[in-house]
């Protein structure tokens, strides 16, 4: 099984949210959706950023060191390309 760490945009105000999941697009659409309650407030959102992992375990390390320079300039870098 494939794990991914993903970054979402919000339309409505521009900001972020980084998440784990094993399923990008159900992910997506369940934020969308505004059944997550962190999230509902800020919807539409896309997708701007995902990385691949073969383990959940590496999956969260990276999802964890994303969210520590959150806002940075590693974060600006990473989400540029």
């Amino acid at each position: 099984m494939k794990h991914y760490v993903y970054i979402l945009q919000s339309l409505k105000d521009g900001k972020y949210y980084i998440g784990y999941t094993t399923d990008v697009d159900k992910r997506i659409c369940y934020h969308n959706s505004g059944k997550q309650r962190s999230t509902k407030s800020r919807i539409p959102f896309r997708i701007i950023y995902t990385e691949e992992f073969a383990t959940r375990q590496l999956a969260l390390k990276r999802e964890k060191k994303i969210k520590s320079y959150k806002g940075g300039n590693a974060f600006k870098r990473l989400i540029s390309g």
